[in-house]
C-alpha cells in the first residue's frame, strides 16, 4: 500500500517560494478584508485609496522611495553578516549613530555642500563602523554572542539621540522639541521629494550582491558562515573575515542614517530612525541571505509601511495596522518553510499494514 509522506529540503526552488509567497499575501489581504468588513470598514474603498495613494500617484510612489532608501542599507547590513552565519540587531543603533556623526560634522562645518556632504558620508559610514566595534571585537576574540550586544547597544544609541537633541545640539531657532535646527547642506533631490540617496542605496546593494558572489573575498565569507573548521583548515582567516564584514554591516547602517538625516529629515531628531534597523531584519529574513533579493523585499516592507500610514488616516489604530502587517508577513515566513517541504511516496508492505 502507498502512502505519502512529507520530506524537507535545505534548499527550495526560488519558482516554488515566490508562488507561496504570493498566495501567502492573497490569504493574508483576504483575510484583512473579512477582519474589516466585520468591523464596519468598506474593504473595497480601503483597497482602492491604499492602491491610489501609493502605487497609483507620483506622491506615493515617491514615499515609496523614501522608505527603501534606508530599508535597503539596514537590511543590506543584516544580510551581509548572516552571510557568514552572524546576526547584527544592532542596525538601529548603528542608524543613530551614523545620524549623529553626519549631523556633527554638518553643525561643526560650515562650506559648501560639495565639500561638507562628502565629509558627512564618511562620518556616517564611521559612526556605524565606531558603534558596532566593540560587540564585533567582542565576538571574534572571545566568542561572545553578538545578538545581545548589538541589540542593547540600540537603546543606548537612542537616548544618546534624545540627549542631544534636547541638551548641546538643541534646536536654538526655532525652538523645536528633541531636534537639532535644519542642516545646511543636504543631498540633492533627483525626483520631486527623491534624493540621490535612494539610486545609490540600490547601486550599493547591487554592487554588494557581486562582491559577494563574484570575489574571493565573498567566497571565504559564505565557506566561513557554512563550515568556520573547514574554513580555518584550508587557510581562511575566519576572525578576519568576521571582523571586515561586521565593521561593513554597520557602516551601511551608518550611511543609511547619514542618507535620512541629510536627505528626508534634514535634522537630526528623536525617533527619526522610525525602526529602520530592526525593519532591516525583516528584509534581510525575507531576501533568504541574498544582497540582491534585498531590493524587492526593502519594497514589499516599504508598501506595507506605506499602506499603515494610509489605513491610520481612516481611523484605524496604529495597533491594529501592526497587527496586519505582522500577520503578513506572518503567512509569508509560513509560506517559506513550506517550500522546502515535498511529497514523498513510501509503500508500505502488507503486513505492516495489518
Amino acid at each position: 500500500m502507498a502512502t505519502h509522506a512529507f520530506q524537507r529540503l535545505p534548499t527550495a526552488p526560488a519558482g516554488r517560494i515566490l508562488m507561496l509567497r504570493l498566495a501567502a499575501i492573497l490569504l493574508s489581504l483576504f483575510i484583512i478584508a473579512g477582519v474589516l468588513a466585520l468591523s464596519g470598514h468598506s474593504p473595497f474603498m480601503l483597497a482602492e485609496l491604499i492602491v491610489r495613494s501609493t502605487i497609483g500617484s507620483r506622491f506615493g510612489l515617491e514615499d515609496l522611495a523614501l522608505f527603501m532608501c534606508p530599508l535597503l542599507l539596514t537590511g543590506a547590513a543584516v544580510c551581509v553578516c548572516g552571510t557568514i552565519g552572524l546576526w547584527n540587531i544592532g542596525a538601529e543603533g548603528q542608524f543613530y549613530a551614523g545620524a549623529i556623526a553626519a549631523t556633527g560634522v554638518a553643525l561643526g562645518l560650515h562650506g559648501p555642500a560639495a565639500m561638507v556632504l562628502p565629509l558627512m558620508t564618511i562620518a556616517g559610514i564611521m559612526g556605524g563602523m565606531a558603534w558596532i566595534a566593540v560587540p564585533t571585537l567582542a565576538r571574534a576574540y572571545a566568542g561572545v554572542n553578538e545578538i545581545i550586544t548589538t541589540l542593547l547597544l540600540n537603546f543606548i544609541a537612542s537616548l544618546l539621540t534624545y540627549y542631544l537633541t534636547t541638551g548641546p545640539w538643541r534646536d536654538r531657532i526655532s525652538g523645536a522639541q528633541v531636534s537639532t535646527q535644519r542642516l545646511s547642506v543636504s543631498i540633492p533631490e533627483m525626483w520631486g521629494i527623491v534624493h540621490w540617496g535612494f539610486p545609490v542605496a540600490i547601486v550599493i546593494v547591487t554592487g554588494l550582491a557581486l562582491v559577494l558572489s563574484r570575489t574571493r573575498w565573498g567566497y571565504e565569507i559564505r565557506i566561513g558562515g557554512a563550515n568556520p573548521e573547514a574554513a580555518r583548515y584550508a587557510g581562511i582567516p575566519v576572525r578576519l573575515r568576521i571582523i571586515s564584514v561586521m565593521l561593513l554591516s554597520g557602516g551601511l547602517a551608518g550611511l543609511a542614517g547619514m542618507f535620512e538625516v541629510a536627505g528626508t529629515v534634514h535634522r537630526l531628531q528623536g525617533g527619526m530612525a522610525n525602526n529602520f534597523g530592526y525593519l532591516g531584519i525583516v528584509v534581510a529574513v525575507l531576501a533568504r541571505g541574498s544582497c540582491l533579493s534585498v531590493i524587492p523585499a526593502a519594497l514589499l516592507m516599504a508598501l506595507i509601511l506605506d499602506s499603515g500610514i494610509v489605513m491610520q488616516t481612516q481611523q484605524l489604530s496604529a495597533s491594529v495596522v501592526l497587527a496586519i502587517t505582522g500577520l503578513i508577513l506572518f503567512l509569508i515566513a509560513i509560506g517559506d518553510e513550506l517550500a522546502h517541504y515535498r511529497p514523498v511516496a513510501r509503500t508500505i508492505t502488507g503486513e505492516k499494514a495489518r
